[in-house]
């Protein structure tokens, strides 16, 4: 796993073993930001349920002002933070070990971008999706990786469901601000 583009192009990341942890494709996670490609500069992205970070450090890569990462699990984050210091991004990352729930409640500032990747088919995204509409700026965009057969709802709080985009067994759903 590495980073595409940016100022850490190339620069390879660490991830997790085991059957615990399923990374995103790097055919995914190209395409995930040829959809973002104008919008990633000094955003300020939420990577939920970050695993090893890759897709927030991929916007830091990309110009991103600010990159908060949170996993429940020790081990994820541990290799999230040595993936931050092998780039050199410290000043602009956070990182929390805590339930999403919990982080979810108590943020004040909005997020402008926020990826979800939870484990596929365990009730998480689903859970998630509203709380994380919630906390995301009205010009945000919210982009949720799940299985092709795992159905998502047209409308999340202010946020209505935009295109799909299928690669293989694994959906790219965008969420936007509803207009109006």
């Amino acid at each position: 796993m590495r980073v595409i583009a940016g100022a850490a192009r190339g620069r390879r990341l660490e991830t997790r073993e085991g059957m615990d942890v399923r990374p995103t494709p790097e055919r995914v996670k190209e395409a995930l930001f040829n959809i973002l490609q104008f919008q990633i500069e000094g955003r300020r992205v939420l990577d939920l349920f970050a695993g090893s970070g890759q897709l927030g450090l991929e916007a830091l890569s990309r110009g991103a002002a600010e990159a908060v990462f949170v996993d429940a699990s020790r081990e994820s984050l541990e290799v999230v933070k040595r993936n931050i210091r092998s780039l050199g991004m410290d000043g602009k990352s956070k990182t929390f070990q805590m339930d999403f729930s919990a982080f979810l409640l108590r943020r004040q500032e909005p997020f402008d971008i926020v990826f979800l990747d939870p484990p596929y088919r365990s009730g998480l995204l689903e859970k998630a999706l509203p709380q994380v509409a919630a906390i995301t700026s009205p010009g945000g965009t919210i982009i949720a990786e799940h299985p092709t057969d795992e159905e998502l709802p047209e409308e999340v709080g202010d946020f209505s469901r935009g295109r799909s985009y299928r690669y293989g067994k694994i959906y790219l759903t965008v969420y936007r601000r509803k207009e109006g």
